[in-house]
């Protein structure tokens, strides 16, 4: 593969992707209707983080279906506690469903062992209206919490959208996640109806869940009826259950007609989505039906550049906020397709044969996906028909310029690249794609529409060409309403306004050119701090994991007060590679070369594996409290872990190290 380096041109658009994008209608609307003119998308987005008037713009061009008008753009505008659309009423599943209910695809659906099934959005509203009248004679009302414990099936877009046509509020967890993990989140929220499932599969595996299940039940004593979707065993095991019913009886009890929507101000709550957890019981971080309503249109439509004829797709579990972000497609009237399973079985081109056999147009995935497919020497686009990929999101960590270079090479040439970042805190990106502008390696093409994100220094100053601090300075709609159980938004406040008040401090380290072109350097709380230089660790892992040799790898910096800071390096070995003394040098000296002389670990260690949260990101932040002698309780949840095994490891070390 050709050798890629940060600002690589590697896409520009054709006249007819500029003429045909999402973006140059929209601008051609303001012009019209609005006597805006704006000449390229660098001025349209000056605009929209400057005039409020933006989202206003954005509810006319989207034709938002609400059964009261709104009395003012914005209330009280503040961070945090901007009051957005004052005076509305409206329904996030209504506007879902309008003039969507005919035979064409609403979801395309497959399972890891099961072939492509194809609902209708005929079908999707006909299920979603049983549910939400059994949902009804459980007594659910607005306001009132509907959870489940589901993996990324049908099922769980379908109980979402009834609950969110009763103004009920969702919350989800996937069934990998343990009891604890669950009743972390859920007890929170106090339930009134669990959706759950008798189990799942994953890499080949079938695993039960009931027992679980009914775990839950039992400590969550505001739960009133359980819901139990039969997947992996005959649905006997109801039984076993307390005020339980299957889902497939419910529904078929429930009439098919009658779907109603719960017109709810701008502002009530939507769902329920968790931080990840690391440290302490996870955020319970509340939205709204009209903030995620207005910046999901705005974040498919014109930064994904979604039309109805697209089959949209985004490798997700119900526990991570793309799976929300995912369900937004169907607010374009676009086609989403639905994989549940691991995207690494039978291998790791499991994925790309479900993009060939759908018909995929965008392939959302995140970039350690893509890495592994590097990593494991696969080419995709020689085993499958990709050319219909139009496009690639990649989201979750970094993705390197060698990524984006594996991409065009293995995938589609002619695809657009865009590269995310953003979080569960907005449940959206707020860098991303722009469809009409070129694609650099490495960098993500620019702040989205409607997000004022600048690079601040030490001081709260905004910063060019140098890393600094990724914040944003002016509100947006899908901004949390509230921390669930945090009445003075004392929590909220401290997670994100204390370092610059007024300010939005999301905490990871950024990077602006003088193109507005972003490079994200990983988590700010977790950046190392050499003699003043600060380096993002995304920076060490691209070169420490460019070797064969190694399969994974974290970087700690231990700096404390009054003395110079240490740096442990920890590798994972691949296969029956050895750490020996030649391979420590040969790290050091190309870390010297590539990264800095001030970033030499002293000394590099062997572990068995890396820490993860269920999310997929490494815990740099917990195992450096660990190693600086906090208590496991304090620094680490593992409940919220992929691999909680992972830190016996790091606690045997601090012993030592301290």
């Amino acid at each position: 593969m050709k050798k890629i380096v940060e600002g690589d041109l590697l896409w520009q658009p054709s006249p007819d992707d500029i003429t045909n994008a999402n973006l140059t209608g929209y601008m051609g609307w303001l012009k019209e209707h609005k006597n805006l003119d704006f000449a390229d998308y660098q001025a349209l987005w000056s605009w929209s983080v400057t005039d409020i008037d933006f989202w206003a713009s954005l509810w006319d061009y989207f034709d938002i279906v609400a059964s009261e008008p709104y009395t003012a753009v914005v209330g009280d505008r503040r961070m945090p506690g901007t009051q957005w659309f004052p005076g509305a009423k409206l329904n996030y599943a209504e506007n879902c469903f309008r003039q969507k209910t005919d035979a064409r695809p609403a979801i395309l659906y497959q399972s890891e062992n099961g072939s492509l099934t194809e609902i209708s959005w005929q079908e999707l509203y006909d299920q979603t209206t049983r549910l939400a009248q059994a949902l009804k004679s459980m007594g659910v009302e607005r306001g009132d919490r509907v959870v489940a414990y589901l993996p990324n099936i049908p099922e769980a877009i379908i109980a979402f959208l009834a609950s969110a046509s009763l103004g009920a509020i969702w919350s989800s967890c996937p069934p990998d996640f343990g009891d604890r993990s669950v009743l972390d989140r859920f007890s929170q929220i106090e339930p009134k109806v669990l959706i759950a499932v008798d189990g799942y599969q994953w890499g080949g595996k079938t695993f039960e869940r009931t027992d679980v299940v009914s775990q839950l039940q039992a400590s969550l004593p505001t739960l009133e009826k359980t819901v139990l979707v039969k997947n992996v065993t005959d649905g006997s095991a109801v039984e076993m259950l307390t005020h339980a019913v299957l889902w497939s009886d419910l529904l078929s009890a429930s009439p098919a007609t009658g779907l109603t929507f719960e017109p709810v101000p701008f502002d009530h709550p939507l769902w329920v989505l968790y931080s990840s957890g690391t440290t302490g019981l996870p955020k319970p971080i509340v939205q709204g039906h009209g903030g995620i309503l207005l910046e999901h249109l705005k974040a498919l439509h014109l930064t994904l550049d979604l039309k109805p004829e697209d089959r949209f797709f985004w490798f997700t579990s119900t526990g991570w906020m793309m799976w929300n972000f995912l369900i937004g497609g169907l607010l374009n009237g676009t086609t989403i397709i639905v994989y549940n399973g691991s995207p690494g079985y039978p291998d790791l081109y499991a994925l790309w044969q479900l993009a060939e056999a759908s018909g995929m147009t965008y392939f959302g995935t995140g970039a350690a996906f893509i890495q592994a497919c590097m990593k494991a020497d696969t080419h995709p686009n020689q085993k499958f028909d990709l050319s219909h990929i139009r496009a690639l999101g990649s989201t979750g960590s970094p993705l390197p310029p060698d990524g984006f270079g594996w991409v065009y090479e293995n995938v589609n040439a002619n695809l657009a690249l865009e590269s995310f970042s953003g979080g569960t805190d907005l449940c959206t990106g707020f860098i991303g794609g722009v469809r009409t502008q070129p694609i650099y390696a490495g960098e993500l093409q620019g702040p989205s529409l409607g997000a004022a994100v600048q690079s601040f220094n030490i001081k709260g100053e905004p910063v060019l060409d140098e890393v600094g601090e990724l914040v944003l300075t002016e509100p947006m709609p899908s901004m949390p309403l509230f921390f669930w159980n945090d009445p003075d938004m004392t929590r909220y406040r401290e997670s994100y306004f204390e370092m610059f008040p007024g300010v939005w401090r999301h905490g990871d380290w950024i990077k602006i050119n003088d193109r507005n072109g972003c490079v994200i350097y990983g988590r700010s709380d977790s950046t190392i701090n050499r003699q003043g230089i600060r380096m993002g660790t995304s920076e060490i892992y691209r070169v420490v994991e460019s070797f064969d040799s190694i399969a994974d790898s974290l970087i700690i910096d231990l700096e404390m007060l009054g003395r110079e800071s240490a740096m442990p390096l920890f590798v994972v070995m691949r296969d029956d590679a050895i750490l020996d003394e030649e391979l420590q040098q040969q790290i050091k000296q190309k870390l010297r070369r590539d990264v800095s002389p001030r970033h030499i670990p002293n000394e590099i260690v062997e572990i068995k594996q890396v820490p993860y949260t269920l999310s997929g990101k490494k815990m740099e932040v917990p195992i450096r409290k660990i190693l600086l002698g906090m208590d496991i309780e304090e620094a680490a949840n593992p409940g919220a872990m992929r691999n909680p095994e992972a830190l016996d490891f790091f606690v045997a070390y601090a012993e030592n190290y301290q």
